[in-house]
């Protein structure tokens, strides 16, 4: 059985699905793995660092996809390299099969094999296959950096003879993977954290980093079955913008996290909320890609209004390259040994498996 990867756009994508110490795991497992040269070169990863562990690199990257039974990515391929797919291999990566289900279901047309890992279900058993969780993580750090290096203020409180710098107040909007993280983050660099959540069940996971829930009175169960936000009624989002309207007076910078899966990210901020804020606060948008969650929010840009930045990235992980790729690279490794017969040494598509049959598209 062959594995391969080929080159991500690097304008957009400069992360990679196959680091050197995976490369290895899957020669360990009966993978050949072929890559093409320069694969890692802007992560400072040589072709040699591959050669050395067996991995067999090629200049052609037709070659690659014609000849391999696997095939990992980050995201979908290019038309004309979906075009070089044939019937029987295996392509898995990050596919979006909302936005991308015409192109997905030419390939099944095709009568290839597709499996898109953010619909891997919530459970035990496949955490450590879990790409949104692991980039989400890094994400919600990421943004608080981000943002910090944009608030023209110190965040910890500092007592000094000249006089006592408040410490800057957090609000964090959304407190899933990404939004933990941001907390906790913003917590050790000194800042008071507020956040809030759709689903009650975050209250506890908030508490225990340091940071103050914002519930919103007569809260609704909003978490689905797979541990997911999901959509508030229009009396729920009312109480909630009455709530952050409010709060928003005394935040500093906001850290706006809030997805639902395979829908518009809920506008949450709203213009006429943003009035609240005071000039030099900074809201960062990680939802931005998803229309945001946030007024205002335009994706690769700073926007200010009234003093006040709105910043949204298209990829901030693009600023994380070396630390996301070895964890999605983790993440697709133990995934694809779930699906791979050690006996057989070939792909079995079980679909008995909760993990399998939830992210095979089809």
């Amino acid at each position: 059985m062959k594995i391969g990867s080929v080159s991500e756009n690097i304008k957009i994508e400069k992360r990679i699905a196959i680091t050197p110490e995976i490369a290895k795991k899957y020669k360990t497992i009966g993978f050949e793995v072929l890559l093409p040269k320069n694969y890692g070169a802007h992560l400072n990863i040589a072709d040699e660092e591959y050669q050395n562990i067996g991995v067999k690199i090629l200049d052609d990257e037709k070659e690659i996809l014609s000849d391999v039974n696997v095939i990992v990515q980050l995201g979908l391929l290019s038309e004309e390299k979906n075009s070089i797919l044939k019937e029987d291999q295996t392509l898995i990566g990050v596919l979006n099969p909302y936005q991308n289900k015409n192109e997905l279901d030419n390939l099944i047309k095709k009568k290839i094999n597709i499996f898109s890992l953010e619909l891997l279900p919530r459970i035990t058993r496949a955490q450590s296959m879990d790409i949104l969780s692991s980039q989400a993580n890094l994400a919600g750090y990421k943004a608080v950096i981000e943002s910090f290096a944009n608030f023209e203020k110190a965040i910890p409180m500092m007592m000094t003879a000249a006089g006592t710098i408040p410490a800057a107040k957090v609000l964090v909007v959304g407190a899933g993977v990404a939004g933990l993280q941001a907390i906790a983050t913003a917590k050790r660099m000194g800042a008071i954290v507020f956040a809030t959540d759709v689903r009650m069940a975050s209250k506890e996971q908030v508490e225990s980093l340091g940071g103050k829930f914002l519930s919103v009175e007569g809260t609704e169960n909003l978490e689905t079955e797979g541990g997911y936000a999901k959509e508030a009624s229009e009396d729920f989002k009312k109480k909630q913008e009455d709530l952050l309207s409010e709060t928003l007076k005394k935040i500093d910078i906001v850290i706006c996290t809030a997805l639902i899966p395979g829908k518009k990210a809920p506008l949450i901020i709203k213009e006429n909320m943003i009035n609240n804020l005071q000039p030099g606060s900074v809201i960062y948008d990680l939802a931005a890609v998803q229309g945001g969650n946030s007024a205002f929010t335009e994706v690769d840009k700073i926007i200010e209004k009234n003093g006040i930045k709105i910043m949204g990235e298209s990829n901030i992980l693009n600023k994380l390259p070396i630390s996301a790729s070895n964890l999605f690279a983790k993440n697709m490794f133990n995934f694809i040994e779930n699906l791979f017969d050690k006996e057989t040494k070939k792909i079995n598509i079980n679909l008995e498996d909760e993990i399998i049959k939830k992210t095979l598209i089809n």
